[in-house]
């Protein structure tokens, strides 16, 4: 029992305000974690309940987009890493047919970037036929700067550098 003016009592508060401040600030400066899944206790989207084989393995696992330079449709280092990820990919799974879908950013006349989509999406396909994955099994379509496909829409670099892409896409019929 708390008693006024008692020393029990007063270490007692002492305690329990002490308390208090040390569990208020344990959470100062720590960043928020990510959030659990209960079924396995990852962080929410880490890729772990991902079937394999499926769509959703091949986009979080593998990747399926490269990025290229401006009015380039020379792979780099990067590209040629996550286009070798879904070679490896495509070879343990060989139902499945993609397409390569090529794009541009705004800059550039309509029929330009549809030749530079194409170019794109052919660069990946001959790396990914190099790799032992039968041409049959790949189309290359361009979209150039198509409104509608664009990441992002603005005027600076960091919009138009996301748009310079080629995506592979899971298909199950080639000539979609």
């Amino acid at each position: 029992m708390f008693m006024r003016g008692s020393r029990q009592g007063v270490g007692r508060a002492r305690r329990w305000i002490a308390l208090a401040l040390a569990v208020a600030l344990a959470g100062c400066g720590s960043e928020l974690a990510p959030p659990k899944s209960s079924a396995n206790d990852a962080a929410a989207g880490a890729g772990l309940d991902v079937p394999p084989g499926s769509n959703e393995d091949f986009i979080v696992n593998v990747g399926r987009r490269v990025f290229f330079t401006e009015n380039s449709a020379a792979l780099d280092d990067t590209a040629k890493t996550t286009l070798d990820n879904q070679a490896a990919w495509l070879s343990n799974y060989p139902a499945y047919k993609v397409k390569v879908e090529g794009f541009a950013d705004e800059k550039g006349s309509a029929q330009f970037n549809t030749q530079l989509g194409l170019k794109r999406a052919e660069a990946v396909v001959a790396y990914l036929t190099s790799k032992g994955i039968p041409a049959a099994r790949i189309k290359a379509k361009s979209f150039g700067n198509s409104p509608n496909r664009k990441v992002k829409a603005c005027d600076d670099i960091s919009c138009w550098s996301q748009n310079r892409r080629a995506v592979t896409v899971l298909v199950t019929d080639v000539e979609t």
